[in-house]
């Protein structure tokens, strides 16, 4: 049996955001330094400096912070289809594509616009998770792959399960608010750098800047 040993090439990331070729990108903001992965569909959405997407990611209608960490195959605000009508079939609203019509239904992309789902800085979303229609997930926060977030997000805790549900917060209150008025996130380049090492390291983080 051969021995096969062939690694994805590392990107080198900058300033300029940087797109897979194959992924579908729609009147849609990104920062710097940001990366968006391979088959991602992504939909009239924000990306703060620094986020990046795995592959096979899908995102419609979001603003999403910066330093945001999204696993593959997840999902971000699935649109949804109308349930009060006879049938809830995408050709009552995407007629042109059927020639039902000349026009397609602006009045149900507009609602689904409204529907925004809100998601701070620095947040780990899991492999597989989705993230409902209007949710907001506070900064710091982490998805535990395949869950199913329904509800808001407060900052710093951790929810898992279909539906989503809190298990557990990351630090207590008193550091999370710590951290929440540090806003390291927020830092220009070159603070980040000159502190870059002292990200692994909590309590002498807090001591320094807290």
């Amino acid at each position: 049996m051969p021995f096969i040993y062939q690694p994805k090439k590392e990107k080198k990331l900058s300033i300029t955001p940087s797109f897979a070729d194959s992924s579908h990108i729609i009147n849609s903001y990104a920062g710097e330094w940001t990366s968006i992965g391979e088959n991602n569909h992504i939909i009239e959405s924000t990306f703060g400096d620094y986020t990046y997407t795995m592959d096979d990611v899908s995102v419609n209608y979001a603003e999403i912070g910066k330093f945001c960490s999204i696993a593959s195959h997840v999902c971000i605000n699935p649109v949804q289809h109308p349930m009060d009508r006879v049938s809830q079939h995408h050709m009552t609203y995407r007629k042109v594509a059927y020639d039902f019509a000349y026009e397609d239904d602006e009045a149900l992309f507009n609602w689904r616009r409204t529907q925004t789902v809100k998601i701070g800085h620095d947040v780990w979303i899991g492999h597989g998770a989705i993230i409902m229609k209007g949710v907001e997930i506070g900064t710091g926060a982490v998805v535990g792959s395949g869950s199913v977030v329904t509800k808001n997000v407060e900052p710093f805790t951790i929810v898992v399960g279909v539906p989503g549900k809190a298990i557990k917060r990351r630090f207590s209150k008193e550091v999370a608010d710590r951290l929440l008025e540090i806003a390291w996130w927020d830092w220009p380049r070159k603070k980040l750098e000159t502190h870059f090492d002292e990200l692994n390291d909590l309590e002498t983080f807090l001591k320094k800047h807290g």
